[in-house]
């Protein structure tokens, strides 16, 4: 299994924009985006998914590790 991980605000393109790009060549593809924008807002504005695989920064190393360990484990 692939993942994905992209910051929502990037220069050029959001996170959502890199992932619809990547992702038809890579079906299994799974996303985790990050930001440190509140999340009730990115979701809003539809940058990401409702339900989408979400990290608000800043983070610890054991929080990202945990949050990418559940998302391999629930593929």
């Amino acid at each position: 299994m692939d993942l994905l991980v992209a910051d929502v605000v990037m220069p050029g393109m959001n996170g959502r924009e890199l992932f619809d790009r990547v992702a038809p060549g890579h079906p299994e593809l799974a996303v985790l985006y990050m930001s440190g924008y509140v999340d009730e807002v990115i979701g809003d504005d539809g940058v990401i998914d409702d339900g989408a695989e979400f990290i608000k920064k800043p983070f610890t190393v054991q929080g990202f590790a945990d949050k990418v360990r559940q998302i391999l484990d629930s593929r």
